[in-house]
């Protein structure tokens, strides 16, 4: 049976029988369900990469991703992917910052203004 139609096949069968058990049967039938058609719908918009890894390193993966919450070693993957675009963009920036002229000194009075400034837009009665 399509996805799609035993999804609406479950939601029929729990409107149509009010009892409790009923309705606990037919989500334990309808969540796994939903979950599939959510996995095919998030999959759709992705591309596949396949990656090969040393047994060591699969085991390690492998600990990572239940040891930290991920569902699945490709959330995990994505998550190291997204960490180190972020680590890249931050040293763009660092470098672009230390490539700059100096504009004034960075001394104690600088950093109080800062401090200052943070305190003015968290302060009570700026909002």
């Amino acid at each position: 049976m399509r996805l799609m139609a035993r999804a609406e096949a479950v939601l029929k069968a729990i409107l149509a029988d009010s009892s409790r058990q009923a309705h606990q049967n037919m989500w334990r039938v309808f969540w796994p369900t939903l979950a599939k058609f959510c996995q095919i719908f998030y999959a759709s918009f992705m591309t596949t990469m396949n990656i090969s890894l040393p047994d060591a390193l699969k085991a390690f993966v492998d600990q990572k991703v239940s040891a930290s919450g991920y569902g699945t070693a490709s959330e995990y993957v994505r998550e190291l992917i997204r960490r180190d675009k972020d680590r890249g963009h931050l040293r763009s920036l660092l470098l672009e910052g230390a490539e700059s002229p100096v504009t004034g000194e960075a001394d104690s009075d600088y950093f109080e203004s800062l401090r200052g400034g943070i305190r003015q837009r968290l302060s009570p009665q700026s909002k």
